[in-house]
């Protein structure tokens, strides 16, 4: 995207016939001004579309990262066992505009549950 010396609008791309052949040229609607474009810029660029599966966009904490007892705790009743201390982790699981989800498992039966905010 290129944008005209004079008055900064965005150039708009154009064919030019000529007699034996085309050329492509940017064009200003505002103030006319046109510029050449070699061959070199010409060639189109392409974007690359990054698709994520939803298994990178989700963490999941497993039992051996449980193990390792280096996640927060809070206290918290466990609905299944009646245990006061879970572990706990929150992760954006709706748009950017709605608060967090707060995920617990228990640090005793290993149920986990969730609490929307």
């Amino acid at each position: 995207m290129e944008f005209c010396p004079k008055c900064g609008t965005r150039l708009v791309p154009a064919k030019k016939k000529g007699k034996k052949s085309s050329s492509t040229i940017l064009s200003c609607p505002k103030c006319s001004y046109k510029k050449t474009l070699s061959s070199s810029e010409i060639t189109p660029k392409v974007a690359k579309i990054i698709q994520h599966t939803p298994e990178k966009l989700v963490a999941v904490i497993g039992k051996d990262t449980q193990k390792l007892r280096t996640m927060p705790t809070a206290r918290i009743e466990c609905p299944k066992c009646g245990n006061h201390l879970a572990y706990v982790w929150q992760v954006q699981t709706r748009g950017s505009d709605e608060s967090s989800t707060q995920f617990f498992r228990c640090t005793k039966c290993g149920y986990t549950f969730r609490e929307y905010s």
